[in-house]
Formats: structure tokens, sequence, C-alpha cells
């Protein structure tokens, strides 16, 4: 019934939120000074006034803002997103062929930073104030202060100008059939984008963790282990890992959001085709139905995520589980 309960009322939360979210990118786009009909045709283009009023007219450009948004929401509710300026074809269309590229750019980036960063926590706390702990400090510090876009483009000059290890960019080879791309060419070309993007999260994941691996350490159970002998890798295995998995998990399950955000620019830097260069195209040219569905889509995305890590969250620790019941 807890589970119930819940689930309810996260959907009522991811409808309250999609529907604040679209009212916000509505009008964000509507406060632009981008004009999409000018964008569209291009600043030296020759199309005549009333060229450019008859596709302001076709798109309902001329339309009251409230009026073109309730319909856009009208449509949504009937499950058509409407068709984007940019690329002339449905929202949906748009969106689902780019988003596999992204879902495993992101996956893959999400799934490596949460383990590099909850095993350098462990190990910078378990060896507190010797080198190895200094070392991964630094490294984490530094992580968390450098612009995601400026290490995309240190690791293209070193592994593939300088090495040549990996390609420039692209998600897939350069003049290859599409049926003929194999596994391997797209998981050699998510390679950098991938390493590129897991490093937002890597950094507060493994410095949180390094602070609850402490606490452990400090606590009167540990002490009792070492004091019956058990060794450091059976403390963190029976004693650590359990209580500092809580707050791992909630950490990862929240960096979804950064991850859409870093993915734009990742996949900038690495010409790399996926959801994140259709927002920067929807954004710059003013594809509003485009944009609109992007926000709805990422919006449910992260949501999800924080209602799986809240689902996990007994899963973890029985205690919660007990609490619920108990309620």
């Amino acid at each position: 019934m807890a589970t119930l309960k819940y689930t309810l009322k996260s959907v009522i939360k991811a409808l309250s939120l999609i529907i604040a979210l679209s009212i916000l990118t509505f009008t964000l786009a509507q406060l632009s000074p981008i004009d999409p009909v000018r964008a569209y045709v291009g600043a030296e283009s020759i199309a005549s006034p009333e060229q450019m009023e008859y596709i302001a007219q076709k798109w309902g450009l001329n339309d009251p803002p409230l009026e073109r948004y309730g319909k856009w929401a009208t449509s949504m509710l009937k499950g058509d997103m409407g068709d984007s300026i940019v690329y002339s074809r449905p929202v949906i269309d748009v969106i689902s062929e780019n988003v596999k590229n992204s879902f495993w750019l992101m996956f893959v980036s999400w799934l490596f930073s949460g383990i590099l960063g909850f095993i350098l926590g462990i190990l910078a706390a378990t060896y507190r104030d010797s080198i190895l702990d200094k070392a991964i400090r630094t490294f984490c510090y530094i992580l968390s202060s450098t612009p995601t876009f400026w290490i995309g483009i240190l690791l293209l000059l070193v592994f593939s100008v300088q090495l040549k290890i990996f390609p420039i960019g692209l998600s897939a080879p350069i003049g290859k059939a599409a049926a003929s791309v194999t596994v391997w060419d797209r998981i050699y070309h998510l390679i950098l984008p991938a390493l590129t993007l897991s490093i937002i999260g890597i950094s507060s994941i493994a410095l949180h963790t390094r602070e609850k691996m402490i606490e452990v350490w400090n606590s009167e159970y540990a002490l009792f282990a070492r004091a019956r002998g058990e060794s450091t890798f059976a403390i963190v295995k029976n004693h650590g890992i359990r209580n500092i998995l809580l707050p791992a998990v909630t950490l990862q399950f929240a960096s979804i959001s950064e991850l859409f955000g870093g993915s734009v620019l990742a996949e900038n830097v690495f010409s790399y085709a996926g959801l994140g260069s259709v927002t920067v195209a929807a954004g710059t040219k003013g594809d509003l139905p485009l944009l609109l569905g992007i926000t709805m889509f990422t919006g449910a995305i992260v949501f999800i995520g924080n209602m799986i890590a809240n689902l996990l969250y007994p899963v973890i620790d029985p205690r919660i589980k007990e609490a619920q019941h108990e309620k």
C-alpha cells in the first residue's frame, strides 16, 4: 500500500512538473529575441516580406501567446507534439531517432561516474590523509572546477589528434552506410564522449562517499570490528557499503539532470549525433514545438530516475521499509 500511494503521488507530481515545465519553456521562448522565421530562412535570405508573413501565418506565430499554448497543449493531450520547424517532421519522430545515441552516451557515462566515484570515495576514506587520499581529493577538485567542453577538447587533442587512438568525432564512421555500422563502431565512437560526460558526476560522488565512509570508520561498530581482528576489506564490505550506498544512490540518480545538460556540450564538441545537438538546433532556430517536446521528454526522464531512486531505498536499507509499514 505504501508503494502504491507513493506511485500515485509521484504520478500527480510528474504531471504538475510537466505542466510547469511547459509553461516556463513557452514563456522563455516567447521572451527570446530569436525570430523563428528569420532563423529559418537565414540572415542572407532574399525572401520577400510577403513570403515571410506567409511562413509566420503557417506556423501560427501571429496568434496570441495564450492561444498558441492552448493549441499546443490540446494537441499534446491527444499525443501529438506537433511538427518541428527546423526538420519539417513530427517532433516525436525527431526525438525518437536521436534519443537512442544520447541514451547510450548518458547511460555509459552515468554508470562509469557512479562506479568510479564510489570506489574512489571508499579508497580515499579508507586511507585517509595518505598520499592516495590527497591525490584523489586533488583529482576531484580539479574535475569539479573544470568545464565539460574544455575537458572534451583536451581529450580530443590528446587521444584523437596526437595519439590518433580514437576518432575525432561523430557517432559512426564517415562514409559508411548505416546498415553496415557495427556495434564496435558505435562503441569506438562512444568512448571519448562518454568519458568526457562521466567526469561531471565523479567528483561529487567520490567526495560525498569519502565523508560518509569516514563516519563509518569513526563509528563504534567499526572500531569493535577492528578490535575483533576483521580486515580492512571485511569492514568495508560488511559495515561500510550498506551504510554509504543510500546517499551515493541519491546523488547518482540526482545527477541525471546534470547529464542532460552536459550531453549538450559533449555532443557538440564531438559532433555526436544525439538529442543534445538537436536541442541546440531547436534553441538557436526558435523551434518551439521541438524545444517543448524535448523539455517534456527530459523532464519525464529525470523525474522517473528520481522515483526509481526512492523505490530502491527500501531495498538498500530494510529499516526504511519497516518504517513505511509502521506508517
